[in-house]
């Protein structure tokens, strides 16, 4: 289990199979150079995750670890999770369920 550390002054840890996710910024400027204002923008789908659960318990009360750990970059869908406002920055809290992918770098 992974606590929130990078630059949040406050601490949480999401409860059972959430997590805690800042949004990564997409570039204002595409292909062809034009600059997109940011009332046209939409809000990227891809994330970072700060800080996981301990993870899903089924019935008889055993717990199942989540396949995300704090660190690791996601997809997920464009409606997916809650937004909060901690120490003044916006992050997503959402069940691994609403996650579609982990994204690895080679």
């Amino acid at each position: 289990m992974a606590t929130a550390s990078a630059t949040v002054a406050t601490t949480f840890t999401p409860l059972h199979d959430r997590i805690l996710v800042r949004r990564i910024e997409e570039g204002e400027v595409t292909r062809g150079g034009i600059i997109i204002p940011d009332s046209a923008k939409e809000k990227p789908q891809q994330g970072e995750v700060i800080s996981v659960g301990k993870g899903k318990s089924n019935d008889e009360g055993k717990v199942f670890p989540l396949d995300v750990k704090a660190g690791d970059q996601i997809l997920f869908g464009k409606y997916a999770g809650t937004e909060i406002k901690l120490d003044s920055e916006d992050f997503l809290i959402m069940r691994e369920e609403e996650v579609l992918g982990i994204l690895k770098t080679k």
